[in-house]
């Protein structure tokens, strides 16, 4: 596997690489689209119509595990491999086949999705693809981990079109996405509000401070801040102020709170997953089997026929056929790269968090992505690519975006759930701070307020608890 480390992404900014991570940010259904389209422009390229080991190709004469690439485990360790079937198709029932229920509902938009809906209108069809690549790059709070030139490297863009999809990516909501830090994130948002408020001063002071004291502000040293812009520290006072209550630095955490959370699925809208987990029809109690689906039947490959007809070529064609070979040398280990990690992610996934996968929401272990990275060897954006747009069936028949597996907040909102689907009397964000030191949780007011909020749980004052049933007779 290759190694993309801070230090030698740079040297490794090659068509492999980019090509690799185009694809790995895909979901199975745009997989399948480029697949086939990459089938059709090179007839280099072939679908062997068989059923095989998407890793070692040999043929398979049952669903399932591939009997030579699955060694034994032990309960802890999932057994992880690629299936040469599709997803399931919509519609289809699956409960006598996988324990599933016939249908189950989407998992919520996430961040990217909702990002490239509002940007639909806008953007050029060619510039569809460099955002798709940027949004999977983002870390946790909407930031950039790569900066402008790496991105315009590593897809092979002119930095012209890199700066026009990060300035459109940046002025959607949640503002500031696609920046390169709080500070950034900040002046984005401003310029959007002074878009609707010309004529406020207190904008221009805010923007000044972010701009030239933007340590002092986070130090709330704002004597220093008054005597360097020369301003009252009362018009000091009511910018911070003004900051506070309008502009968020992390423009990610915004779309999952205070209001922003993301948007709920249509119950009515049904897709399929990514990757399967379910128990072992051998063994219930053992090892978790994980079914990474293939977006097609089949296993692809540089067609023998036309490699030989290649070799043999006249001058005239040679060197096209030649470029239609490399291309197609090219997408298939790419996709075989993209096939390994995606492997070594989810056998690191389930092997750390059984318990999440088997008990629900509040077992799940804090995890991020760079340590998971660490792990594999890879750089923290590979993993953020591998992630995205991905979504995962459980053994209970829930399908889940496999984001939710980095959710460090799952399990507190649950416990926040809990305490309220409990109470007797509505409690107010203070009394569940609380309850909740009593479980050796201790988190401020105001996270338990924005935890509440994802849920779609009101506030004390708007919460109603229904008499109890002996009481209505």
């Amino acid at each position: 596997m290759f190694q993309i480390q801070d230090q030698s992404l740079r040297p490794l900014a090659t068509a492999h690489l980019a090509q690799t991570m185009s694809l790995l940010v895909l979901s199975n259904q745009d997989l399948r689209e480029e697949i086939l389209h990459e089938i059709s422009s090179n007839p280099a390229l072939e679908i062997v119509d068989e059923s095989v080991c998407p890793s070692c190709h040999r043929p398979l004469r049952s669903p399932g595990p591939c009997p030579a690439c699955s060694a034994a485990r032990s309960q802890d360790e999932p057994i992880v491999f690629l299936s040469p079937r599709e997803s399931f198709a919509p519609g289809r029932s699956r409960s006598s086949e996988d324990g599933l229920a016939d249908q189950e509902p989407a998992a919520p938009e996430d961040l990217s999705l909702s990002v490239l809906r509002q940007l639909a209108a806008d953007i050029r069809p060619e510039d569809r693809k460099l955002a798709v690549y940027i949004l999977s790059s983002l870390d946790d709070n909407g930031f950039l981990q790569d900066p402008p030139v790496m991105l315009a490297r590593l897809t092979r863009s002119p930095m012209e079109q890199v700066t026009r999809v990060l300035d459109l990516i940046s002025h959607t909501d949640p503002p500031g996405l696609a920046t390169s830090g709080p500070r950034d994130a900040l002046l984005v948002q401003l310029d959007l509000i002074q878009q609707e408020e010309p004529e406020n001063l207190i904008i221009g002071y805010a923007r000044q401070i972010i701009l030239t004291l933007f340590s002092e502000l986070g130090k709330k040293d704002y004597e220093t801040i008054s005597r360097k812009l020369k301003i009252s520290l009362q018009k000091v006072r009511t910018a911070v102020q003004f900051i506070h209550d309008n502009l968020n630095p992390y423009p990610a955490s915004a779309y999952w709170g205070s209001g922003r959370q993301a948007i709920a699925a249509d119950p009515n809208i049904y897709h399929t997953p990514d990757i399967l987990i379910s128990h072992n029809p051998v063994d219930p109690e053992g090892a978790l089997v994980v079914e990474i689906f293939a977006p097609i039947y089949g296993w692809l490959r540089v067609n023998p026929l036309f490699r030989k007809a290649a070799a043999s070529a006249e001058d005239s064609k040679s060197d096209a056929w030649g470029k239609h070979l490399d291309r197609a040398n090219l997408f298939v280990k790419c996709m075989q790269q993209r096939n390994n990690t995606m492997r070594q992610l989810m056998e690191i996934l389930v092997g750390k968090q059984r318990n999440f996968i088997l008990r629900g929401d509040r077992e799940l272990s804090p995890m991020t992505r760079a340590a998971i990275a660490e792990e594999i060897g890879v750089h923290e954006s590979t993993i953020s690519r591998a992630v995205s747009s991905k979504s995962v069936a459980l053994p209970d028949g829930r399908i889940i975006p496999l984001s939710r597996f980095f959710d460090r907040s799952l399990s507190v909102r649950d416990r926040i759930k809990d305490i309220v689907r409990k109470e007797t009397k509505p409690y107010t964000d203070e009394q569940i701070v609380e309850l909740l030191r009593k479980q050796n949780i201790s988190i401020a007011r105001r996270t338990v307020a924005k935890y509440r909020s994802i849920e779609g749980i009101l506030p004390a004052r708007l919460r109603h608890k229904k008499a109890p049933a002996a009481a209505r007779v």
